[in-house]
């Protein structure tokens, strides 16, 4: 495939919206989802299973063993899917809060900015377009990035939209070799990650490997994970993610061979099923 995009799942089975994805891979069917059950309790991974058997071309669907988080499903997605060698491969949360049709938009990112290797959908609240969130969040998240900013040395505006997509070059797997240290802020720390392997290429500054795309479309789905008190834990992982990838410069290890250890959905062990719920 030319483009594989991991989806996480984590009891998702009410919100989730299989024909969209449908309707999606019809129109762009050199696109292939990897739909990652992260243990869940309900009835998930039977609709994934469901993608999968009637369509194996573009759905795979397999379980990881045990709830671990979304950072260590999409780590896991995303090794399974760069084992397939696409040209493009990313992550998109599974409640579609930024619409499959913004896959092409990204798309078109990396076949414009030869020297991008990231594009990461931004939440910006512009005339003309359609952006709804809480405001309670929005003005959270705008002190959280200007946090972030000072953190990993970018201005960034918007990491924690869960939309990102990646140009598969060598290296790339790197930034997933490792489980990452946060359960909550990963995207930071991808990009931390990141701007740490970029640090040697002198040629490419790392504000010209990360795009920022001002999204057309974005609502906030009922039912989202996310309480305000998690941005205190967010906060405190902010300060981890500082310490360990630049004040200390204790970055990723290059290197390290990435390996997955989820359970196939066509395997799964239905003991496992019942200790997961």
């Amino acid at each position: 495939m030319n483009c594989i995009i991991v989806v996480p799942c984590y009891n998702e089975a009410a919100r989730l919206n299989p024909e969209a994805f449908r309707r999606f891979v019809g129109q762009m069917p050199d696109v292939q989802f990897v739909m990652v059950d992260d243990g869940s309790s309900d009835g998930t991974l039977d609709v994934l299973r469901g993608l999968e058997r009637d369509d194996p071309a573009h759905f795979v669907a397999f379980r990881l063993a045990r709830n671990s988080g979304k950072a260590e499903a999409v780590r896991q997605g995303m090794i399974r899917a760069l084992e397939e060698r696409p040209r493009m491969a990313g992550f998109w949360d599974a409640d579609l809060a930024t619409p499959l049709a913004a896959v092409s938009e990204f798309r078109d990112v990396l076949d414009r900015h030869p020297c991008v290797v990231l594009v990461a959908g931004a939440r910006v609240r512009l005339l003309g377009r359609t952006i709804e969130r809480q405001w309670l969040r929005h003005y959270l998240g705008r002190i959280f990035a200007t946090a972030v900013s000072l953190v990993v040395g970018l201005p960034t505006y918007d990491t924690q939209c869960g939309a990102k997509l990646f140009r598969v070059e060598e290296g790339l797997g790197e930034l997933f070799a490792r489980p990452f240290c946060t359960r909550w802020i990963f995207d930071v720390e991808l990009i931390a990650r990141l701007v740490c392997r970029a640090s040697g290429e002198s040629s490419v500054p790392v504000e010209d490997r990360i795009y920022e795309l001002p999204l057309t479309e974005w609502h906030d789905v009922t039912g989202s994970k996310l309480r305000p008190r998690d941005f205190i834990k967010a906060f405190v992982d902010l300060v981890r993610i500082g310490w360990r990838y630049r004040w200390s410069r204790r970055d990723a290890e290059p290197g390290v061979r990435p390996t997955a250890d989820a359970v196939p959905a066509s395997t799964a062990d239905p003991a496992e099923d019942r200790r997961a719920a």
